[in-house]
């Protein structure tokens, strides 16, 4: 099976049951949309976690970019490792402490988008031309896939086959509630991805204590919340 979610910012706890809650196995596999990182007590140890899983797919948001254009700040200052490591430790405060070259070198590999035949996932969306068709992604910056809010908004529906997964902005945000918001295709039931401009994943879980996966294979969504810790 493969889920796929968005925006935990380190919320390891909930995470962790909501994988439980699904029965993730070696066999499955996990789509993370960007934002593993900061607001949350445990930023590198879910980080960690989640490159430990034997079949994922871990893209980038604006919360791992902001992380690595400080990290490329300091590099170009100082060729001082150790005290690279101690300001990138000291930047994710509360679990800093836990980060290790591996782990901000994993980080740094992180791609920014990522394509099947039946579907895309970036963090805040991808580009559209004045037609709302879907652009090459090679063709979009790394700002614009992590930092544009334009493809939040509900009337933005892109147009081509491929539905697109994206989080970025809490769907309480835009007034709705904090679950998985998806957008639906003209007369159709919903039960397959294909039936779907877009589906919204950030259910806000630093804000609103729940997170919630979207299973590709039956189009099923999960929650939990911190009255399942």
């Amino acid at each position: 099976m493969t889920y796929i979610l968005s925006d935990i910012h380190g919320e390891y706890e909930l995470f962790c049951r909501l994988m439980e809650k699904v029965r993730f196995s070696d066999g499955d596999l996990l789509i993370c949309c960007g934002d593993m990182i900061e607001k949350g007590k445990h930023s590198v140890r879910l980080t960690q976690l989640l490159f430990s899983i034997k079949k994922t797919v871990l893209l980038a948001g604006n919360h791992e970019y902001a992380f690595l254009k400080y990290y490329w700040s300091l590099m170009r200052e100082t060729s001082d490792y150790d005290l690279v490591l101690q300001k990138l430790q000291a930047y994710l405060a509360y679990d800093g402490a836990l980060l290790d070259w591996d782990t901000v070198d994993r980080m740094e590999a992180l791609p920014y988008y990522y394509e099947t035949e039946e579907f895309i996932c970036a963090h805040a969306g991808v580009p559209l031309d004045k037609e709302r068709r879907i652009l090459p992604l090679k063709q979009a910056s790394v700002e614009q896939l992590v930092y544009d809010r334009t493809f939040k908004e509900p009337d933005v529906l892109p147009r081509g086959g491929k539905c697109v997964f994206f989080g970025h902005t809490p769907t309480i945000n835009l007034g709705f509630e904090p679950k998985i918001k998806r957008y639906l295709r003209e007369g159709a039931r919903g039960d397959r991805v294909s039936d779907h401009y877009k589906i919204h994943l950030d259910t806000g879980a630093y804000h609103s204590g729940i997170l919630g996966c979207f299973r590709v294979e039956d189009c099923r969504e999960f929650y939990v919340g911190q009255s399942d810790l």
